[in-house]
């Protein structure tokens, strides 16, 4: 199983997407975690894919919202790529839209099998650790019903066993809600990444690291 999760896309770590990705070619970019915010998602969207493509890769949108109740047909499309690029918004809005389309299901499978890098930033790096919890400070589950016609899930996928925090001291989190859940979770003894938009955390098989800068 290969993870890539950073707080801010690769933070200052490419070489160690690099490293997990291989040789540059088709990327599969999920953008579903914007889906609450229909006026910004096409911006959203090309602001993944420029990037991506100057970078060498292949970039196509998949959108999840085109396989719900359609797993199996999700299945066959993602493992066409090499990479997952998961990009930033509401983590309960991603998350849902995960179970609607069984994406939570066929993407844990897939990286069991290795058959593709998952990489994701910001919401795209929260949904791999075991719960949500917490993340209502940041992010609205609110926006789930709305958008997604279900309650919000607070289950992460599980793939790493601790939760992610991002942006700590970042300009994209003026009100410190990061800083504060951070400390909160340290109070409590609970284990966590507190990343920064420069840091990264990294899954290679069994192996799990942090990468500071």
């Amino acid at each position: 199983m290969r993870l890539f999760l950073a707080s801010y896309r690769f933070g200052e770590h490419y070489d160690r997407f690099a490293e997990l990705a291989g040789t540059p070619g088709p990327i599969a970019v999920i953008a579903n975690a914007c889906d609450s915010w229909p006026a910004a998602r096409t911006a959203a969207v090309t602001s993944e894919l420029v990037p991506l493509r100057n970078l060498g890769f292949t970039p196509q949108e998949v959108d999840l919202r085109e396989y719900i109740g359609r797993p199996d047909e999700l299945r066959r499309t993602l493992s066409r790529f090499p990479v997952l690029w998961v990009r930033g918004g509401n983590t309960f809005v991603l998350r849902a839209q995960f179970a609607r389309s069984g994406a939570d299901t066929v993407i844990p499978e897939l990286l069991a099998a290795d058959a593709f890098l998952y990489a994701g930033y910001s919401a795209g790096a929260c949904l791999p650790g075991p719960h949500l919890r917490g993340l209502e400070t940041s992010d609205d589950p609110g926006e789930v019903a709305p958008t997604c016609g279900i309650d919000p899930v607070w289950e992460g996928l599980g793939l790493i066993d601790r939760p992610i925090v991002p942006h700590l001291d970042s300009p994209t989190d003026p009100d410190g809600t990061g800083r504060a859940l951070a400390a909160r979770l340290r109070a409590d003894g609970t284990p966590h990444w507190a990343l920064t938009d420069a840091d990264v955390v990294v899954r290679n098989g069994t192996e799990i690291q942090s990468y500071t800068s």
